[in-house]
């Protein structure tokens, strides 16, 4: 009977231990639901706040016309054009080599050291503050590789600001892959090239593409590191095309244009203190977070897609 009452009361008190951690569980749900909501809520107030701010300057003129000293008339061209060609040269510099990087160190680089030395540094570089990178460019490609103020040093610039995250995004892909698929692909001879390319990188594009999109969405944002390698805030013309109508075709010289960009623009017109400048420094908040959802949203669409159609 002693034996029998012991169990009872031992059953009861684990009963009790899993209703107290089934509670504290459902707590904790509720507190990260609540901290999630009050997080999504206060950023579409903002949002709504810049949208219902600019929404007069949602028109064509105000992305065909150059900036002016009129509020009015100012418009958003160079800005965009300038946004646009920097991540341009950044995804051109960042992307072959950040993929490149993460398919050597998680396929091919030997496990030491001087790997797990570059691992760390790699992981420890995607937090540095961006305005680091931009110090870090001011003194290499403006002062000793004497590239100037120009949307070549501000697409390597941010080039160098992704490159951590492109590099880690690729090796978290590749790690997705079972390890059978390399397995069977040795299996039927395959060599340690096709194993990569023809198996491990397609399997894993859809993520590798989730992070270098994501990483152009944050570069497009970033405006410290484009500051400190002296960007213009006020700019009425655009940089010479890179594509002509004569043999070859193509025209590097808007390399070493000067350039802005559009969170620079923001910045000049909110320093102004005619509130019709604020009106377009709303406006251009707005499109840049539009851009930037719009690109999240294609990456996590893209993933999916890929995904869904993979054949293990």
């Amino acid at each position: 009977m002693e034996h029998k009452a012991s169990v009872i009361e031992n059953l009861a008190e684990v009963r009790a231990m899993i209703k107290r951690h089934k509670r504290n569980d459902t707590l904790f749900a509720v507190i990260g639901l609540c901290a999630l909501m009050l997080g999504l809520i206060t950023l579409m107030l903002l949002f709504w706040q810049l949208i219902a701010d600019g929404y007069p300057k949602f028109t064509i003129d105000f992305l065909t016309e150059f900036p002016s000293r009129r509020a009015g008339q100012a418009g958003l061209l160079s800005a965009w054009v300038g946004s646009f060609l920097v991540m341009s040269v950044t995804f051109l510099t960042a992307v072959p080599v950040g993929v490149a990087a993460g398919l050597y160190l998680e396929e091919y680089a030997p496990k030491n050291w001087f790997t797990d030395l570059i691992e760390i540094n790699v992981s420890n570089l995607a937090g540095v503050p961006s305005i680091i990178y931009g110090l870090l460019a001011l003194g290499l490609f403006v002062y000793i590789l004497d590239l100037g103020q120009s949307i070549l040093t501000a697409g390597l610039t941010l080039g160098l600001l992704i490159l951590p995250i492109v590099i880690v995004s690729t090796r978290e892909a590749i790690r997705a892959i079972p390890v059978s698929i390399r397995e069977a692909a040795y299996g039927v001879g395959a060599t340690k090239w096709q194993v990569v390319y023809d198996h491990v990188f397609k399997y894993s594009y859809g993520g590798i593409l989730t992070g270098v999109i994501i990483g152009m969405a944050r570069a497009l944002g970033e405006t410290a590191p484009i500051i400190t390698i002296g960007a213009l805030t006020f700019i009425a013309f655009l940089p010479p095309s890179p594509i002509t109508a004569e043999p070859p075709f193509l025209n590097f010289e808007w390399l070493s244009s000067g350039f802005t960009v559009m969170p620079i623009q923001m910045f000049n017109w909110l320093s102004r203190p005619d509130h019709a400048f604020h009106i377009n420094a709303a406006a251009t908040g707005a499109l840049i977070i539009i851009v930037t959802l719009l690109m999240n949203g294609t990456a996590i669409w893209l993933r999916y897609k890929i995904r869904k159609n993979i054949k293990w």
